[in-house]
């Protein structure tokens, strides 16, 4: 039995094997969910009937395993290559009848922030995902679309593609807000390390060199969302419908949020390295004073102790009140000194 009816079950259907997890597919006619679970060869017939819309979602596919949704419904071979291959950029396409989008969904895991990349092909009644890894929440993304008090059971304007689309750049820009929350977190924590007064030189040096390259990594991602979002609500392109206008603008704002947020972060980041190494600088100098007061105080007694010493006559030689006189030398230049160090805040 398949894990979510979602999920085609390859006991049943043993020819719909694509990627490393069984497909996931559902369709939806005049705005009411009809099938799922169906395999993607069923894909031509349920497009076939007026007003129905399918998603399907691909796991780590192989570039053979593309040609048969491809052409079903008239992708371009550059977009398909796109969509197997990995690290391509964050990115929206426009080709002759849907659309070639391409995100990254963050995870921090411990210390490393992870990127699972999503692509995704959009046209006028279908949506199809295309994961790199199985990491990626699908089973969050299908809660967004049923969840939702305006997206589920139709929403504004039925649950066309672009609905569809809505939840999935929903959910990877919440992905992006809570991987900068937790990278904030990490930034409280290093300031609290800087400050520390056992100041751990090594734990800091290795957490800030992690914090800034996820912090590089996730604001890589971010920020061009900022222009796919844009490019989506462009008027001359006619995706988003006036009644999803807001939503499509409150993920915008939303992508705006985590890019200033990256951006604060890594300031915050610069200067917290500053102040680490002027407090280092600062170390340094307080630690030098105490070495040259204790050198200063060490020198009196060296210099008394040599001036006894010499093989030559000299007041008090080879006399007692010589060597109390030495004696109470050292004392009340060593303890004179100690005394004029600490009040300076020397020692």
């Amino acid at each position: 039995m398949s894990a979510h009816p979602s999920e085609t079950d390859p006991d049943a259907h043993p020819g719909n094997r694509i990627g490393v997890r069984p497909p996931r597919t559902r369709a939806w006619r005049d705005g009411a969910l009809a099938a799922e679970g169906f395999p993607v060869a069923d894909l031509g017939d349920l497009l076939a009937e007026p007003g129905t819309v399918v998603w399907v979602d691909l796991c780590a596919p192989d570039p053979e395993d593309l040609p048969p949704v491809a052409e079903e419904l008239g992708l371009d071979p550059v977009a398909v290559e796109d969509a197997v291959s990995s690290q391509e950029r964050t990115k929206l396409d426009r080709y002759a009848g849907y659309l070639f989008l391409n995100v990254y969904s963050p995870l921090l895991d411990g210390a490393r922030l992870e990127l699972h990349e999503v692509s995704a092909f959009v046209t006028e009644r279908a949506l199809v995902t295309v994961r790199q890894d199985p990491a990626f929440d699908v089973d969050a993304l299908i809660r967004r679309w049923d969840g939702g008090p305006d997206l589920a059971g139709g929403g504004p304007g039925g649950p066309l593609p672009a609905v569809l689309l809505h939840g999935l750049l929903d959910l990877v820009v919440d992905r992006q807000m809570d991987a900068a929350q937790a990278l904030d977190d990490e930034a409280d924590e290093l300031e609290d390390l800087i400050f520390a007064d056992d100041r751990p030189v090594r734990e800091i040096q290795h957490r800030s060199f992690l914090l800034r390259k996820n912090l590089m990594a996730l604001r890589r991602v971010a920020l061009p969302m900022r222009e796919v979002l844009t490019a989506l609500m462009h008027r001359d392109l006619r995706f988003v419908t006036e009644p999803m206008v807001p939503y499509f603008q409150d993920v915008h704002d939303h992508t705006l949020r985590v890019g200033e947020w990256t951006d604060g972060l890594r300031d915050l980041v610069a200067n917290l390295l500053d102040t680490r190494i002027a407090l280092q600088g600062n170390r340094l100098n307080e630690v030098m004073k105490k070495v040259t007061s204790w050198a200063a105080i060490i020198a009196v007694p060296t210099a008394i102790t040599g001036f006894y010493g010499q093989n030559v006559p000299y007041p008090g030689a080879e006399r007692m009140w010589g060597f109390y006189t030495s004696t109470a030398l050292l004392v009340v230049f060593g303890v004179g000194l100690y005394a004029l160090f600490r009040w300076r805040d020397w020692l």
